[in-house]
């Protein structure tokens, strides 16, 4: 019986000690849980549940991005932020991505001060989401403008012409599947794009003169693609401002903003990277041309994904 008594005791001491270190490497793996989303999201861990000031970056080639779509609406929705700086860097893209992007950004400048941090360029569509902000800064070497907008198709007839291949088609219309990369386009061909191309121009000329404040007639004048440093933008009325995020968070102070609140950047939850496109749809590119997994960030790096756009594009071409 002795031993017995002595066995359960041991049992017991066992059992307490088996508890013990269970807890802790509970509390262990929870440590290294908080620290790892620290490492990842730096500043953000937590930042946002006081006032701050939101940072959100619009950069790389623009197309329609539902989960940016989603942050800037939890930013209007949030009590705690009280000002936004939008960051731009992009050469543009999809003129509906564009279109997209622009409509939530006035929707939240409609709640929040909201202005543009231009980085290296906001052109074309990227320009176009900068203009819903309600003041625009940039360095004095950004590029900004190229307002306008595009369609582009290949025209691979030669090239079939020489391999000795001809294409066979049945339509219901002439106008039907056109243009198309497999044969040279007619007047009436580019005379229906063209209709498309100046209807969405006239609206793209129309933000830029309502959101700068410009006449019709001075907006178009800016309106034939050209570029301009951040200099001449703000000679031109494109911008307001040149600068960083210093002279932006001065701004949002005229607007009752506290210059001393903390900027936190709200990134995506989606750990996508830089450019607002679809990464799978890379990585599929990149097999096809026989690269690995990771050749779809070098697409992206390149620029290349905007050969692979469709529909009316608003986007400036280095």
């Amino acid at each position: 019986m002795a031993l017995r008594a002595d066995d359960l005791i041991d049992r017991r001491r066992l059992r307490r000690k088996l508890t013990f270190w269970r807890v802790a490497a509970f509390g262990i793996v929870a440590l290294g849980v908080i620290a790892l989303s620290a490492w990842f999201y730096g500043d953000d861990f937590g930042g946002s549940a006081v006032d701050h000031i939101a940072k959100v970056r619009v950069e790389g080639t623009i197309t329609e991005d539902d989960e940016l779509i989603k942050r800037l609406e939890a930013i209007r929705q949030s009590p705690k932020v009280k000002g936004v700086i939008l960051v731009v860097d992009s050469p543009g893209g999809t003129t509906v991505g564009g279109e997209s992007i622009y409509e939530e950004v006035r929707k939240l400048a409609a709640d929040k001060p909201v202005v543009a941090e231009v980085g290296t360029l906001a052109a074309s569509a990227g320009y176009m989401i900068a203009s819903a902000a309600d003041h625009i800064v940039a360095r004095k070497t950004s590029i900004v403008g190229s307002i306008g907008v595009l369609i582009q198709y290949p025209d691979v007839s030669g090239l079939m012409d020489k391999l000795g291949v001809k294409l066979e088609e049945v339509k219901s219309s002439p106008l039907k599947a056109s243009p198309s990369p497999f044969k040279p386009t007619n007047d009436d061909e580019r005379a229906m794009v063209r209709k498309l191309i100046l209807d969405s121009y006239d609206w793209f000329v129309g933000i830029v003169a309502e959101r700068r404040k410009m006449t019709h007639e001075q907006a178009l004048a800016l309106a034939d693609g050209s570029i301009f440093t951040g200099r001449q933008g703000v000679a031109n009325g494109l911008i307001d401002a040149v600068g960083g995020e210093s002279v932006a968070i001065d701004w949002l102070a005229t607007k009752g903003v506290d210059a001393k609140l903390k900027v936190v950047e709200w990134k995506d939850t989606e750990r996508r990277g830089g450019f607002l496109f679809s990464k799978a749809m890379a990585r599929t590119i990149a097999g096809a041309l026989g690269l690995p997994d990771s050749g779809g960030d070098v697409i992206h790096e390149l620029g290349a994904d905007r050969l692979f756009l469709d529909g009316l594009v608003s986007v400036w071409h280095p």
